[in-house]
């Protein structure tokens, strides 16, 4: 991992990090160290049908929302999704023909409800698809690809719905069986640094977050305040110190690998895409079948 930013004037101490990073780092040392630090990288476990679904998915609504509101429709959106499909990762060809075909309601319905001209619910302008944010955010460079940026009517800063002004809107899509919930989103740590990176980059007032599930159509929102934002960067900057720090001393002495990125077994290990190089993972929960984790 590089500490350098190759941005003039920026501290060389900041670490570059992305939510997966961080997330990674929470979830397993190990799996970080798998994923992240060891060179040559080991071989991974293969496709997963969840996040074939979920690819598919996000990239039929980064088409979508490319074109103008006029544009866009419901069938459109459910040809792309055949135009995009892959069988990765699915049990059989019934079982892939099976999601393809409510993968092409879900988005179908999506655009439909929020994306077409004259939606009933409208969402905003949409200013960022797959945005690219890098900003520095505490002790750290947050950076990371966004879903989507929407612009929507905000209001003042303190509070007055009078003065009305423009603020984004970070969402992000969900294809998996959970349905998230309000907490979800004030909880999500990616959700929170993209608002702090937005901020930085597009220079704007960024509070609400969202996670729009797109099986059941529904939109988990939330709105932080400076308090709960200060939150997440302060979390979000000591992992960043600890992660930085065990990659410049794992650098330095490959030998402390194992002190540094222990592993973390538990029932999560049977989705672990690093599990054939991790024995106590192997041993903490058998191998989930490739198609485990999709919506019902």
């Amino acid at each position: 991992m590089s500490m350098q930013l190759g941005l003039e004037g920026m501290p060389d101490r900041l670490v570059r990090v992305t939510p997966s990073r961080l997330a990674t780092w929470q979830d397993c040392r190990r799996r970080y160290r798998l994923t992240y630090l060891d060179r040559p990288a080991p071989p991974r476990g293969g496709p997963r049908a969840a996040s074939t679904l979920g690819a598919v998915v996000h990239t039929v609504l980064h088409a979508v929302y490319a074109e103008p509101a006029h544009r866009r429709g419901g069938d459109r959106a459910a040809a792309l999704v055949d135009r995009q499909w892959s069988s990765e990762g699915f049990r059989d060809d019934a079982q892939a023909a099976t999601y393809r075909e409510r993968a092409r309601t879900w988005v179908a319905d999506y655009v439909e409800r929020h994306a077409v001209a004259g939606a009933p619910e409208p969402l905003g302008e949409t200013v960022g698809r797959e945005r690219w944010l890098s900003a520095p955010v505490g002790g750290m460079v947050a950076e990371g690809r966004a879903d989507r940026l929407d612009e929507r009517d905000g209001v003042d800063g303190s509070g007055s719905a009078a003065l009305r002004v423009p603020e984004i809107v970070v969402v992000d899509y969900k294809t998996g069986r959970r349905v998230p919930d309000v907490e979800d989103a004030r909880r999500s740590p990616a959700l929170a640094l993209y608002a702090l990176a937005a901020r930085r980059t597009l220079r704007r007032p960024c509070r609400r977050v969202e996670l729009h599930h797109l099986p059941s159509g529904t939109i988990a929102a939330a709105d932080h305040d400076e308090d709960s934002l200060a939150g997440h960067r302060e979390r979000a900057g000591a992992a960043a110190a600890e992660l930085g720090a065990a990659a410049e001393a794992f650098a330095a002495d490959p030998g402390v690998a194992e002190t540094l990125f222990p592993p973390a077994p538990g029932p999560r290990c049977g989705a672990c895409d690093v599990r054939r190089h991790c024995p106590e993972g192997r041993a903490a929960a058998p191998a989930d079948p490739a198609w485990a984790g999709l919506a019902p």
